[in-house]
Parts: C-alpha cells; structure tokens; sequence
C-alpha cells in the first residue's frame, strides 16, 4: 500500500511539474509577444516599422487561446471595436492634379473611424467631387496599430505627401480634422513645410474651432456654431424636445435635472485655453446645464473633480457624458465611458455619489452632419483661397 502512495505521490509531483512548465513556457511566449508588441507601439516610422508589425501579427496568431490570455497588452489584437472593412483608408493613386488631404490624428477603434473620421471625409467628397479626397493620420502608433491587428493601411503625413507628389498633384488643399491650432497641427503644419515647393499651390484650410483667441474670453463664430450644433445633438439623443423657440429642448433637459458633461481631451499647449472659450460660449448660448471638462494637460478648472463639484453645486441631479472630440475612440470609450475603471469619469461621478443617473453617449462630434457641414465650409475657403 506503501508503494502505490508514493508512486501516486510521484506521478501527482510529475503532472505538477509537467504543469508548471507548460505555464511557464506560455508565460514565455506570451511576454515575447508583450515585447513584438511593443516595438509598434511607436510614434516614429521606420524602416524597420512594417517588418516588426508583421512579427507581432504573427507572434499573436501563433499563440493558443491560453496563451493569448496571459498577454498583457492582449486587447492590442483580441479588443472587438467594429469592423475595419467597413472603412476606406483613401490611398489610391492616379487621381489628378486637385487633392484634398484629410488629415486626422486617428483612432483605432474601427467603428469610430469609420462614422466620425470617414463621415467628415465623405461629406467633403460629396462637396468637392472635383478634388480627389485621400487621407493621412499623425498618429504613427495608431497607424500601426490598425496595421497590425487588421492589415489596413493608412498613409501617415510624409507617406501621404510623398504619394501626392507620386501622383502628379499641382494644387492641394489640407484639411486637418483637429479641434484646434494645438501641437497636432502644429507638426502638420511643420511637415507640410518641406513639401511646399514640391506642387504649385499649398493651402491649409482651419481646424473645427478656428483661430485660437488670446483668453477664455475670445470666441468665434466657428466656436458658437460647434457649441450649438453639439448641444443640440446631445439632447436630441437624450430624448429631449423643445416646446418653443423661447423654450428650447436644452432648457427641458435643465428643468429635468439633467447636466451635459462634454470631456475634451485636454492638452500643454496654450491652444487649452480653446476649452475655457467654450464653456464662455455656452455660457453665453444660456446654457446653463452645460459643463466642459478635459482628461489631459494642464486642466486646472476643467478636471474632472472640480467639473463633478461644478454640476453638484449647480443643483443638477442626472448626468449626460459626451466627448468633445472628433472621434469617440480610446479616450471616449475607456477614460469617459469605461465603468470597470476607477479613473474613468463614468465612475469618478459615480463615486460623487450625489447623481440620480449618469449616462453615457459615446460618439465623435464627426458624425454630426451640421459639423460636417463646418468642415466643408473650412474647405470651401481654402479652395476660394488656392484659386
């Protein structure tokens, strides 16, 4: 009897030891693909870049379901966020001497992509049917990454650039997607600079909200249109109508208790004072249920703490979440809307403890055909302009 315990004591040991290093070896193989996944996660291309994000695609795919549990950065590949044929990357060639380049920081998130960015792009076609529409993101990471997990390429800004002298192109029209004159337009604009020479005419059109302004005080009319055309939108998704002129939808939505919360993405660059402007113009619109906020930079008054205790004081008792971005994709869905994440707004106001309700509508202001329309208005003067 002895025997038979300790030879079962021995096969259990084996089996266990077997175990362990069967989870170490997918520990391996996992942490390799952690590594493969890494060198993509870059904002410089090189010429290195396609060559590593075809080792990280076969890396992930090499691995066995369990395997790819144990990846730390798994949701890089597994995350579900639409379907990425559904999308056109615009980066064909032979397309004649007018090109109208649509340049967007770019998301990921396939769904997203395809409304907000391809809605802006297809609107501005529709306008322009004698320019040719192509595309460029200033996202390296993102272009790799949409690469990578669903073999779609997108030209970044010299790719896109370099294809348009390829093809010919004597006038260009840049239409850049961005909110404002932040850094984003900025290197736009500083990558453009090398390639002026190399078509007849350059002409850049505005971002969503135009010129800057020196304080929060200075707005436009692109900012007061964007304001309403976002807020109007809002509440219509909210299920709210207005009774009148003199009784608009917005002010229902206040008498409700219900406060919109727009979080904008934020940023170092001293276009954030674009965001103190707006809450100037909503303020200014009457809205008075209407908060802006920002996730990154330097936001001072428009975090998200001092934004909850804004709405408390104000009285409001249900929350309307949206993003004041072009494209509700990784900042909209996860740091606005993801509730399993304690640093997500969603929850930080859940936290708050002192709203009836708080909901959530995530989607990008490129969706929203009146929106669409200022970008075409944008475009229409950088046309006038190139003659």
């Amino acid at each position: 009897m002895m025997k038979k315990v300790l030879s079962l004591l021995v096969v259990l040991a084996m089996v266990f030891a077997m175990g362990i290093a069967a989870f170490a070896e997918d520990a391996d193989a996992a942490a390799a693909v952690d590594e493969l996944i890494a060198t993509i996660q870059a904002q410089e291309w090189t010429e290195e870049t396609d060559a590593q994000i075809e080792a990280a695609k076969a890396g992930w795919d090499a691995l066995t379901d369990a395997q790819k549990e144990l990846v730390e950065e798994g949701d890089y590949f597994a995350l579900d966020t639409g379907d990425a044929a559904a999308d056109d990357p615009l980066n064909a060639d032979d397309i004649g001497e007018n090109e109208l380049l649509v340049v967007s920081f770019g998301t990921s998130f396939n769904d997203s992509r395809v409304a907000d960015i391809g809605g802006i792009e297809k609107a501005l076609q529709a306008a322009y049917p004698d320019w040719a529409v192509r595309r460029a993101f200033t996202a390296q990471i993102i272009i790799n990454h949409i690469q990578a997990r669903d073999g779609e390429r997108i030209d970044n800004m010299a790719q896109a650039l370099d294809r348009a002298v390829a093809n010919g192109v004597k006038k260009l029209v840049v239409q850049p997607t961005h909110l404002m004159h932040g850094a984003e337009y900025d290197e736009l604009v500083g990558t453009l600079e090398a390639y002026r020479d190399k078509f007849e005419k350059v002409v850049v059109a505005e971002p969503l909200l135009g010129e800057v302004g020196a304080d929060a005080t200075v707005i436009n009319d692109d900012k007061g249109y964007v304001a309403a055309a976002v807020v109007a939108e809002a509440v219509t998704i909210a299920g709210y109508e207005g009774e009148s002129a003199d009784h608009p939808a917005i002010d229902v939505a206040a008498e409700d208790g219900t406060a919109f919360v727009f979080m904008g993405h934020g940023t170092s660059h001293t276009a954030n004072v674009t965001y103190d402007q707006m809450q100037t113009q909503m303020n200014e619109l009457g809205f008075k249920n209407v908060f802006i906020g920002t996730v990154e930079g330097e936001p001072e008054d428009t975090e998200c703490s001092v934004v909850i205790d804004k709405v408390k004081e104000a009285g409001f008792t249900k929350v309307i979440l949206r993003p004041l971005m072009v494209v509700a994709g990784d900042h909209a869905n996860n740091d606005m809307a993801d509730p399993e994440d304690e640093e997500s707004w969603v929850s930080q106001f859940t936290a708050a403890d002192a709203f009836e309700s708080i909901d959530c509508q995530i989607e990008g202001l490129g969706r929203i055909e009146l929106i669409q329309q200022l970008y075409v208005l944008h475009t229409a003067d950088a046309i006038e302009a190139i003659g």
